[in-house]
C-alpha cells in the first residue's frame, strides 16, 4: 500500500475548480471495476516519485498498445461493455445457495474472461499485470458439455440421479398425454365434439352445441366471459395416479437441483479470490486504456516528475475550457508559466483569462499527481503535499456570509492546513471589500506567503502588490499587440454579444514576466471604450493613471 493511500491532496472544491472532476467524468470506461477504480483513484505524494513514474510508464505502454492495435482495443471495449459486477454473488457463494440466474452470471463472467485472455494472447505488448489467471477449470464445472454458449441450465450431466428423474418424468408425461388423447377421441366419437391439442374447447354463448358441451361429464368449465365459455378435460382414471407420481417426482427433482446448486456454489466460492483478482485486472486494464485514450484524444503529454518543488508548463491548455471553445469552433490560446516556491502574481484586465490560467496551473499539477498525462507541450512537476484553490464560494454566501466573509473563512482553513510543498491558487483575494483595505490585506498576505515553502499563484487587480521584493509578476499580454483599427472596424456595427466575442478573438491570453517598473497595461480602459463607455469617462480615468 502506498503511503499516500489515505491522504487527501485537495478538497472537492479544488478538484472541481481545477477541472479534475470534469476530466474524470469524461473518461470513457466500460467495466464496473474500472469505474470503481477511477472513483477510488488516489494521488501520489512527495517520496512516491518513482511509483508515479511507473504509473506513467503504464500509460505510455497503453498508448503504444492502442496505437498498434486499434481493432483489438475496440474489441476489448465491446467486451468490457457487457461485463457485470458479480462481487456480491461471489461473496455469497460460500454461505448461500446461489440461484440459477446467479450461477448463469458467474458463467457469463468466466466466458468473458476466457474471451479477454484469447484477445490478449496474441499481443506481447500487454503488460503481465493485466493478464488474467486461467479459470478454465471452473468454467468446465459450470459448462459440463463444453459448448461455451452463454446460457446456463441444470444439465443432466451434473447428476446421474437427476438424469434418471427427468427421464422418468418424460415417460410419465407421455403416458398422461396418451391417456388424454384416447379420452379426446372417445368424446369426439360419442358427442361429435373436437377438443384442441391442449384438450380444451371454447364455445360461444350463442352456439347451438353449448348445451351439449355442458353435458359432457369429462369436461369442466375453467373460464367464461360475456361472449364465450372455455371447457377443459378433467383429470380421470389413471391420469390421477400419473399426476400424483409426477408431483412426487418434481419434488425429488427440486431437491436434487438444489443440492447441485449448493455444490456449484461451494465450487464457485473456492475461486472467489481468483475471480475477484481477475476482475481487478480487468478494471485496471479498462482504466489504463481509458487514460491512454483520453491522452491521445486531447493531445496530452507525459509530465516530467522531478524531486524539486516546481511547476513548469509549456503551452498548457485548460481542457474544460478547451472543450467549450471547440464546440463553438474557437481555438484555445496556450499559456506557459514557470513556478517555484514563493509568490507569483498574475495581473491584467478582466477578460484576460487570469482565472483560467490559475485553474490551468492547478489542472496540470493535479493531473500529474494523479498519474495522468497533462494538456501541454511539456511539463515539469514536483509533487506537493497539499493543494488548494481559493475562488468565489457560493455555498458560503448561501449560508448567510458575505462574499468577503466567505473568502476569509476559506483562507483561514487553507492557511491552517498548508504545510511544506503546498500549492496555493488564490483568485482575486479581498476583491469583496473596499479597495484600501483590500490592497493592504493582499500585500500583507503576499508578505506572509513569500516566506513559506509553498508555490503560491495569485491573480489580482492590485498592481502595486507586485512591487513587493521577491514577488514575480506575470502579466496577460491582452490587447498589447492588437490592431485597434481593425478591431474597431469589426466592433462598430456588432451587437452586444458579438462585441464581446470580437474582443475575445483579439485577446492574447499568454503570460509574460514584467518588472515592477513596467508600464501598467490599460486593457480595462480600452475594453470599456470599445464597449461604448463615454469618452468623457475614459479620459477622466486616464487622468488618474498619470
Amino acid at each position: 500500500m502506498r503511503a499516500g493511500k489515505n491522504r487527501r491532496l485537495a478538497n472537492v472544491k479544488t478538484r472541481t475548480e481545477t477541472g479534475l472532476e470534469y476530466i474524470l467524468s469524461c473518461m470513457n470506461l466500460n467495466t464496473p471495476f474500472g469505474k470503481k477504480q477511477l472513483k477510488e483513484i488516489r494521488p501520489y505524494f512527495p517520496g512516491e516519485e518513482e511509483d508515479l513514474r511507473e504509473e506513467l510508464d503504464k500509460v505510455d505502454r497503453m498508448i503504444a498498445f492502442a496505437g498498434e492495435n486499434p481493432r483489438l482495443v475496440e474489441q476489448i471495449g465491446e467486451l468490457f461493455m457487457e461485463v457485470k459486477d458479480v462481487s456480491y454473488t461471489l461473496s455469497r457463494s460460500a454461505k448461500s445457495v446461489l440461484s440459477v440466474v446467479e450461477i448463469y452470471e458467474v458463467k457469463t463472467l468466466l466466458l468473458q474472461m476466457r474471451r479477454l485472455s484469447q484477445l490478449l494472447e496474441g499481443s506481447s505488448s500487454v503488460p503481465e499485470e493485466y493478464r488474467l489467471e486461467d479459470t478454465t477449470e471452473l468454467l468446465d464445472v459450470l459448462d459440463p458439455r463444453r459448448d461455451r454458449i452463454n446460457t446456463f441450465y441444470i444439465y443432466d450431466e451434473f447428476s446421474e440421479k437427476l438424469g434418471q428423474f427427468r427421464q422418468e418424468k418424460r415417460r410419465i408425461e407421455l403416458e398422461i398425454r396418451k391417456e388424454q388423447k384416447a379420452k379426446r377421441e372417445a368424446i369426439r366419437k360419442e358427442y361429435g365434439i373436437q377438443l384442441t391439442p391442449k384438450f380444451d374447447i371454447t364455445v360461444s354463448r350463442s352456439h347451438p352445441d353449448l348445451e351439449k358441451v355442458k353435458s359432457i361429464p369429462d369436461l369442466e368449465l375453467v373460464y367464461e366471459d360475456y361472449m364465450s365459455l372455455t371447457f377443459q378435460l378433467k383429470p380421470f382414471g389413471t391420469v390421477y395416479e400419473y399426476v400424483k407420481e409426477m408431483e412426487n417426482l418434481n419434488l425429488q427433482m427440486e431437491e436434487e437441483e438444489e443440492a447441485i446448486r449448493a455444490d456449484l456454489s461451494q465450487k464457485i466460492s473456492v475461486w472467489e479470490n481468483c475471480l475477484t483478482g481477475n476482475c481487478q485486472r480487468m478494471g485496471a486494464l479498462d482504466l489504463a486504456l481509458g487514460k491512454a485514450s483520453y491522452a491521445m484524444e486531447h493531445s496530452c503529454t507525459r509530465p516530467e516528475i522531478t524531486e524539486e518543488h516546481i511547476i513548469e508548463i509549456e503551452e498548457g491548455r485548460n481542457l474544460q475550457v478547451e472543450d467549450i471553445l471547440n464546440k463553438k469552433g474557437k481555438k484555445y490560446c496556450p499559456v506557459s508559466i514557470s513556478l517555484g516556491d514563493g509568490v507569483t502574481c498574475i495581473t491584467g484586465a478582466n477578460m484576460g483569462g487570469k482565472t483560467i490560467s490559475l485553474k490551468l496551473v492547478g489542472q496540470v499539477s493535479v493531473l500529474a499527481q494523479y498519474g495522468f498525462f497533462v494538456p501541454c507541450r511539456h511539463a515539469r512537476v514536483g509533487l506537493s503535499n497539499y493543494m488548494q484553490m481559493l475562488i468565489g464560494d457560493s455555498q458560503s454566501v448561501e449560508r448567510g456570509l458575505s462574499s468577503f466573509g466567505s473568502e476569509m473563512e476559506e483562507l483561514k482553513e487553507i492557511l491552517d492546513k498548508s504545510s511544506d510543498r503546498s500549492v496555493l491558487l488564490i483568485d482575486e483575494i479581498a476583491s469583496g471589500t473596499n479597495p484600501v483595505e483590500g490592497l493592504a490585506l493582499t500585500r500583507s498576505l503576499v508578505d506572509y506567503l513569500k516566506e513559506k515553502p509553498y508555490i503560491t499563484l495569485i491573480t489580482t487587480h492590485f498592481e502595486t502588490v507586485t512591487e513587493t521584493e521577491g514577488v514575480i509578476n506575470m502579466q496577460v499580454r491582452g490587447l498589447a499587440d492588437a490592431d485597434f483599427g481593425k478591431l474597431n472596424r469589426e466592433i462598430q456595427y456588432a451587437n452586444r454579444r458579438e462585441r464581446i466575442n470580437i474582443i475575445s478573438k483579439y485577446m492574447d491570453y499568454r503570460l509574460y514576466r514584467v518588472q515592477r517598473q513596467g508600464q501598467i497595461p490599460k486593457d480595462a480602459l480600452n475594453i470599456a471604450k470599445m464597449l461604448g463607455i463615454s469618452k468623457e469617462i475614459i479620459d477622466g480615468a486616464q487622468k488618474y493613471l498619470k
